[in-house]
C-alpha cells in the first residue's frame, strides 16, 4: 500500500470517528431534551392539580351554607319567659326590644355578615338580653347592609336584614337575631339564602303565614338601603379609622349622641349604674 492509501485511509478512518462521536453527542443530547420535555410536563400536571385541588376546596368552603339549615336557637321555657316579659316592635327599619322607660337605651348597629358584630354578640349578647329582661335596657337594633357586596353572590346583609324585619313583625327577633349570629356565614363565602331565611322563622316557631312572603319578596328592602345611607353618613357615629380618616362601621353602639367604648368588659354594667 503506498502512501497516498495509507493517508487517504486514515483519513477516513479519523471522519468516522469524529462523526461517530458527534452522533453520540447528539443522542446524548436528544436523551436530555426528552428527559426535559417529560420533567415539565410532570411539572405542569402537578401545578394544574394542585390548582385544581385548591378550587374544589375553596369551593367547599365558600359553599358550606348550601344545602343546609340554620341551626336555630332552642328556646326553653326560662328563655321564653324572660322574653315575654318585654315588647319587641318594628319602628320603620329599627327593631326596639325592651322596655320604653329602660334607665339606658342603646342603638346597636350591625350587619349579620360582620364577623366583629359575630364577636360582638357572642360576648356580650347575653349581658345585654339580661338586662333587657330586667327592664333596665332597651335596645334599638339597626341590621344594616355594610358588606352586602362582601358575600357571594352579593346581597346576604340586606337579604338577612330584611328578614330581621320580618322575624320582628312576627314577634321572634331576639331568638333570630342570635341564631343568625351563632350560624354566621364567612364573610366571602355564600350567605343563607331567602328560602333558609324562612326556614329559619318557621323553626323559631313563627306561625305567621306572611313571615314566609315578607323574607322571599324582600318586603323592606329598600327600608335597610334608606336605613344605611342615613346611617352612614351621620355625624356622630363617625370614628377613627386610622390614618387621619374617619367612618362608619360595624358594630357601633351608641347612647344618645355618645358612641360607647366597647373595649372594657364591663362597659354596660357602668352604664346602667350610672344611669341609676
Amino acid at each position: 500500500m503506498g502512501g497516498a492509501q495509507r493517508n487517504a485511509r486514515k483519513k477516513r478512518q479519523a471522519q468516522g470517528r469524529g462523526g461517530g462521536s458527534k452522533a453520540v453527542a447528539a443522542a446524548r443530547r436528544g436523551d436530555n431534551d426528552r428527559r426535559k420535555v417529560i420533567v415539565g410536563v410532570g411539572v405542569v400536571v402537578v401545578l394544574l392539580a394542585a390548582v385544581i385541588g385548591g378550587v374544589i376546596i375553596y369551593n367547599n368552603q365558600k359553599n358550606t351554607t348550601e344545602g343546609q339549615n340554620i341551626k336555630a336557637i332552642a328556646p326553653d321555657s326560662s328563655q321564653q319567659a324572660a322574653t315575654a316579659e318585654f315588647p319587641v316592635t318594628r319602628d320603620g327599619g329599627v327593631v326596639v326590644v325592651g322596655q320604653t322607660d329602660a334607665k339606658v337605651t342603646l342603638d346597636v348597629y350591625e350587619d349579620f355578615l360582620c364577623p366583629i358584630c359575630g364577636e360582638f354578640e357572642k360576648t356580650y349578647g347575653a349581658d345585654i338580653e339580661k338586662n333587657v329582661a330586667a327592664g333596665s335596657v332597651q335596645v334599638r337594633y339597626h341590621m344594616l347592609p355594610l358588606l352586602n357586596d362582601r358575600s357571594d353572590p352579593p346581597g346576604y346583609s340586606t337579604d338577612s336584614a330584611n328578614a330581621g324585619l320580618c322575624a320582628a313583625d312576627a314577634g321572634q327577633f331576639p331568638a333570630f337575631h342570635q341564631s343568625l349570629y351563632n350560624d354566621q356565614p364567612e364573610e366571602g363565602s355564600r350567605g343563607w339564602d331567602d328560602q333558609q331565611l324562612a326556614k329559619l322563622g318557621a323553626d323559631l316557631g313563627i306561625k305567621d303565614v306572611t313571615f314566609k312572603s315578607c323574607v322571599t319578596s324582600g318586603k323592606y328592602d329598600s327600608l335597610v338601603s334608606t336605613n344605611y345611607e342615613e346611617v352612614s353618613k351621620t355625624p356622630y357615629l363617625q370614628q377613627d379609622l386610622g390614618n387621619g380618616q374617619k367612618g362608619f362601621g360595624t358594630p357601633t353602639v351608641a347612647v344618645g349622641q355618645q358612641v360607647v367604648d366597647t373595649s372594657e368588659s364591663n362597659w354596660l354594667d357602668n352604664l346602667v349604674k350610672s344611669a341609676s
